[in-house]
This record gives C-alpha cells, sequence and structure tokens, in this order.
C-alpha cells in the first residue's frame, strides 16, 4: 500500500528515575544498551528500518548525552531535505514550563506539523527494546481509515493489571480503556489475555491538531490520560495487534512479539541477559533489520589470554587474563590478569585491575575497579561502595574510582 507523508515524533524527555544511578547523568533512552547501542536506537532503528525518515526527538531532562549520540550517530542525510533526526528540546513556546505530559510535548512543537503538512503524524516512546515493522501498522491504519491507532500487544491475563488495558471488539475498535485494574478485561477472542498499550500512536494530521488544541483549553497534557479516551466515541480509534507485526530475519528461537520496558535496573539487566547464548530471546544479529549502533574509532578487540563462555565483546577491549561468564563488555574496555566477571554489565572505557571478581555487577563508563576488589559476593559491605537495587544487583556509578577500603 502506498503511504503518505508521514512525520515521526519520538518522546526522549524521560527521567528514568527507577533506573537510578544508570540515570544519574543522562536521560533513560541515552543509558547505554548491549555491545553498542543506547536505548533509543531501538526505536529510531526501526523508524529508519520502516523507510520513516523525517523524525524530531523530543528532549528534556538530562539531555546533552543523548543529543551528543545523535549528533555523532544520527545524520541520515545532508542533500535530501526530509531525511533527518532532530533533537528538539522544550521551546517554552507557552510560557516558561517545560513538557507537561506526552500531549503536551506534542502540543508546544505543532509549529513543526503545520511546516511539514504530513497526512499521518507517529508519536512513538524511546524507552524500549524491541523490533517493528511501522509500516504494517500504517496500513492498518490507512485500511480502518482510522483517526489514531495505538500500538497494543497481547499479555496474559494475570500480568495485565500491570499496564493500561485496552478493550476493543472484534474489529481492533478500542471501545474503552482501563488504568491497571484489578479485573483486566480480556480480549474479545482470547479469554486467557488482554491488550495493553505500548504508548505508540498513530494520528491523522487534522484530527490530531484539533484533539491537542482542545486538550490545552482543558489543560490535559496526556494522550493516554486523556486525549485518546475522549476520542473513543468516535469509533475511529483502534488497536494494532504487536503480535501480528512480522520482522524478516527473524529466528525460530526468538520470543514471538519480543517487548521490554526495561524501565527498572532489574529488567534492563534482564533484557541483557535475552541476548546471550546459541538461542537468544532477542537476536541481536539480524541483518535484515538491523539495529543501528554508534560507532567506535578505535582498534578491534584484543584478547590475549581468557576463558570466556556464553558473552558479548565489543571493540577496543582489552583483556589480558580472565574469566568471563554471561556478561556484556562494551567498548574500550580493559580486563587485567586473574580477573573473575560473571553476570556482569561493563560499560565503556572501564578498567578492571588485576585479581578482581564481580558477579551481578553493572559497571557504568569511565570507572576503575582497583585491584583485587570483590563485588556482588556481600551486599552488606557493597553498600557502602556503590548503589544496590532492590533486586540485589550492585551498580558502581558513573565515572570515579572503586578503592579497597582494606588490605
Amino acid at each position: 500500500m502506498a503511504h503518505p507523508m508521514v512525520l515521526a515524533f519520538v518522546l526522549a524527555g524521560g527521567k528514568g528515575e527507577r533506573l537510578f544511578p544508570l540515570t544519574a547523568f543522562r536521560s533513560k533512552p541515552s543509558v547505554p544498551f548491549g555491545g553498542r547501542y543506547r536505548i533509543v536506537d531501538f526505536v529510531l532503528s526501526n523508524l529508519v528500518n520502516s523507510h520513516i525518515y523525517s523524525i524530531y526527538l523530543l528532549v528534556q531532562y538530562k539531555s546533552q548525552s543523548l543529543i551528543e549520540h545523535v549528533r555523532k550517530n544520527w545524520v541520515l542525510s545532508s542533500i535530501i531535505k526530509d531525511h533527518f533526526v532532530a533533537v528538539v528540546p522544550p521551546q517554552m513556546r507557552m510560557g516558561p514550563e517545560w513538557f507537561q505530559g506526552t500531549a503536551d510535548a506534542i502540543f508546544q512543537n505543532v509549529n513543526l506539523i503545520r511546516r511539514h503538512n504530513p497526512k499521518l503524524v507517529i508519536i512513538f516512546g524511546a524507552d524500549h527494546i524491541y523490533r517493528m515493522d511501522i509500516r504494517q501498522m500504517i496500513d492498518f491504519h490507512l485500511e480502518n481509515e482510522a483517526f489514531v491507532t495505538v500500538a497494543a500487544r497481547p499479555v496474559p491475563i494475570e500480568q495485565a493489571a500491570l499496564f493500561g488495558v485496552i478493550i476493543t471488539d472484534s474489529e481492533k475498535r478500542i471501545v474503552g480503556f482501563q488504568e491497571k485494574p484489578k479485573k483486566p478485561t480480556s480480549m474479545p477472542d482470547d479469554p486467557g489475555r488482554a491488550y495493553v498499550s505500548m504508548g505508540n500512536y498513530i494520528f491523522n494530521r487534522d484530527v490530531l491538531l484539533q484533539v491537542l488544541a482542545k486538550a490545552q483549553r482543558r489543560k490535559q497534557h496526556d494522550f493516554g490520560a486523556h486525549v485518546i479516551p475522549d476520542l473513543v466515541e468516535t469509533g475511529k480509534v483502534f488497536a494494532y495487534d504487536f503480535a501480528t507485526n512480522i520482522i524478516p530475519g527473524t529466528m525460530p528461537y526468538e520470543e514471538e512479539g519480543y517487548w521490554r520496558d526495561v524501565g527498572t535496573i532489574s529488567a534492563f539487566f534482564e533484557a541483557h541477559m535475552d541476548m546471550l547464548g546459541d538461542l537468544p530471546l532477542f537476536e541481536l544479529d539480524n541483518k535484515l533489520w538491523p539495529i543501528h549502533p554508534s560507532g567506535f574509532e578505535g582498534p578491534a578487540t584484543k584478547i590475549l589470554r581468557g576463558d570466556i563462555r556464553n558473552s558479548i565483546i565489543a571493540e577496543g577491549t582489552v583483556i589480558h587474563k580472565a574469566k568471563i561468564r554471561n556478561s556484556i563488555i562494551r567498548s574500550g574496555v580493559t580486563i587485567e590478569n586473574d580477573v573473575s566477571v560473571e553476570d556482569c554489565i561493563i560499560m565503556d572505557e572501564v578498567v578492571i585491575k588485576k585479581g578482581c571478581r564481580l558477579n551481578r555487577v553493572i559497571v557504568d563508563k569511565l570507572n576503575v575497579i582497583d585491584e583485587c576488589e570483590q563485588i556482588g559476593f556481600a551486599p552488606e559491605k557493597d553498600r557502602f561502595r556503590c548503589h544496590i537495587d532492590s533486586s540485589g544487583i550492585a551498580i558502581i556509578p558513573r565515572g570515579g574510582k572503586l578503592v579497597r577500603t582494606s588490605r
């Protein structure tokens, strides 16, 4: 199906408070993920792979890291004027306030919609790990002559109470919403599952401009809580079933409809573990639908001696002699002699000195771990030196030197 002109907005201003201390100096979409990515790279890759090239990235909190990442790695074209990823901080056109919610973020940038005059406006979040061919959602939107289409994914009914639940009829028309209900309504054709919103939307331009103006008059600032429920009575609001989205190159062993909100330390950690193994739940190596990574200017990885199993090792890492298990090692890491790293995420430019032992630890960028340090074995002791998540995972914040308190 031929698609009309599309303009995309990516909402990338989240604080990510539950990911602290990884978000102490950066926003949630800017947090490094996997061996070579940031969280924001997944939604941007989905858009570009779907041939959607006019993209505004709306930023807000602690945005400098994200701005620099986009500047260095997401230059689409200097020749074709509508091929861009442009970062837009709060313009405060309506007053001194920052974005008050998802709808307010778009309302503050309606001038961009009017400038490009698209037929459709796509509004996606920047906080999730997944693959999606957005063209298939656009086709669904056009076929149903929808005013707005909400991406939804089926979840087991016992899990639905954690989300905003969408109630649909047999034609996927949305007839109601339930916000974290105690008794979720199941899908019409599947009593064991319910639809939950993914926070990704497609709007007809004229409808969007009308509802944004109305919401602003009412001081309503959120799509999920205010704008979209008010449109339900039109009968033109539909739910797109993410489970039907087909991605070329997906392997049979991958989890069908893989999607993760990595908004907590435990979810962030487990999503990394999902990428490991011979049969990962989420396969990063998909040449037909790549996740476009950040570039690394430096040498290849050098392994002098090591016992490395079920791990991802990025470029520029130097391993002298180490035991590494079930771990992700990002670029530019130095691991010295007689080091043990197990079930860990080690971010860029970290130095782990000789004799260290790490177990279930996330080490943020630019850290130096002193000789013979042991982390992840005695939580009560670790509490005085690093952050301990409620899941038991230890996190060493960005920058600095972790020195042994006793010899």
